[in-house]
């Protein structure tokens, strides 16, 4: 999966000389909490996040009327608060890619270029949308982790296990625990198989443990 699959393309943006209010007004209507600055070369410059239009309150709100707050950022144009310093990614760059970079960073979405060009943007939404696809979160089934040897072949043996007892696997994903080292931990959404089947099933298997088993 790479980030043009999942990311947002051609994205409302703004301009250099756009009042904070209409950024936030468009904001607030549109439901998305960033907004790319474009120049007249409609080349990226800069982005407008809600933090940055926090930022550009009185540092004292309770003083001021919403009138008087609203007459102070219908005054100051996004390119004086923009981000400038963007972090930004190629559409055809892994989707793990692009979220490693977002955890690192501490950010909340990447501007998305195509040779030089804006062509989409992704969020630390889409990447939550992406886990809860990856993981099956929508689907039914047995959903069963498996401690098992960092091993070339273990993940096929547990597979090719549950496939030729009956169950079919609509979901088969892992991670590296911390401990014990050398290990893998499956995780699989498993169908057309009981439970006890199932456990049956692991327990025939040599150096495999159940972590977790339930019905969703």
């Amino acid at each position: 999966m790479l980030v043009k699959d999942r990311m947002t393309p051609n994205p409302i943006c703004g301009t250099l000389d756009m009042p904070v209010t209409k950024a936030r007004d468009l904001m607030i209507e549109k439901g998305f909490r960033h907004l790319p600055i474009l120049d007249d070369e409609q080349k990226l410059v800069g982005l407008l996040t809600r933090g940055t239009l926090l930022k550009a309150l009185p540092s004292d709100v309770s003083n001021f009327s919403h009138f008087e707050i609203s007459y102070v950022l219908g005054k100051i144009k996004a390119h004086t608060i923009m981000i400038k310093d963007m972090i930004t990614i190629e559409e055809d760059t892994p989707i793990e890619k692009a979220a490693q970079i977002m955890a690192d960073k501490h950010i909340g979405c990447l501007p998305v270029l195509k040779e030089g060009k804006l062509a989409g943007i992704i969020t630390d939404n889409d990447l939550f949308n992406i886990m809860v696809s990856l993981l099956g979160a929508n689907q039914t089934g047995i959903r069963i982790a498996v401690l098992q040897p960092d091993r070339v072949g273990t993940v096929a043996l547990l597979t090719n296990a549950i496939a030729e007892a009956g169950g079919y696997l609509s979901v088969n994903v892992g991670y590296y625990p911390e401990e014990p080292p050398d290990s893998w931990v499956s995780v699989c959404k498993v169908k057309n198989i009981s439970k006890e089947a199932l456990v049956e099933v692991i327990d025939n298997l040599e150096n495999m443990k159940i972590l977790d088993l339930r019905e969703i």
